[in-house]
């Protein structure tokens, strides 16, 4: 069976070391390094927003990156992604947020719509605040809404960049159980990849696997 995502000869660490990285079905599995590790590529590589110099990113078997455009973003419903930073437009609302891809990348009813957000809005509890803009609420808050906007479409998997930033480890760990889907044979509901430098302790052992890249590229597996 075709892994939800794998990352075949990339070039990771200052060398460039050709690395193969898969993110098997039902696993949440992290990949972590410094910043000149070239993790933080791993996200845009799987989303097709470029393309790696060497090797490939396959989505369910795909290279995003190879679709025409309208295709891309119709397959990108399978791929829910919150960027480092969590990439929310400061002109509207965590509420228009996090029903922005459901907007641009369905052809759900107004009414649907605002149904799916009330959902997620109330799953990662910042319901109260939806109506502000991320300027006007706490990081934690945002940081909520970007998590709720990675799952608006309910995918089969999550790349998550740097997701725990700003937040409580207790409140890490119920937004990665969130995240997962709920439990089912074999695993989680979802795979999930997850990058950054490093990750709360409360969270590691909560993951099916745990990389470090080194700056030599080398992929080193942590205990989870």
């Amino acid at each position: 069976m075709t892994a939800p995502l794998v990352f075949e000869n990339v070039p990771l660490g200052r060398n460039g070391k050709l690395t193969t990285i898969e993110i098997p079905e039902h696993e949440t599995v992290a990949v972590l390094g410094d910043e000149d590790s070239g993790v933080d590529r791993l996200g845009g590589w799987a989303l097709g927003l470029e393309r790696p110099p060497r090797g490939s990113a396959r989505v369910f078997g795909t290279v995003v990156a190879d679709l025409p455009d309208r295709e891309r973003l119709a397959f990108r419903r399978r791929l829910g992604y919150l960027p480092a930073g969590e990439g929310l437009l400061q002109n509207l609302s965590l509420g228009d947020n996090v029903a922005l891809p459901l907007r641009f990348g369905s052809e759900a009813s107004s009414r649907e719509i605002e149904g799916r957000v009330r959902v997620m809005l109330a799953a990662v509890r910042i319901t109260d605040a939806a109506g502000r803009r991320p300027a006007a609420v706490h990081e934690e808050e945002r940081r909520r809404a970007a998590f709720a906007r990675a799952m608006a479409f309910d995918p089969p998997l999550l790349v998550l960049e740097q997701p725990f930033d700003g937040l409580t480890a207790r409140s890490a760990a119920e937004l990665l159980e969130l995240a997962r889907g709920g439990a089912m044979e074999g695993g989680a509901r979802r795979a999930i990849l997850i990058t950054g430098q490093d990750l709360p302790a409360l969270i590691q052992h909560r993951l099916e696997r745990v990389y470090r890249v080194g700056r030599d590229g080398v992929l080193e597996h942590e205990s989870a």
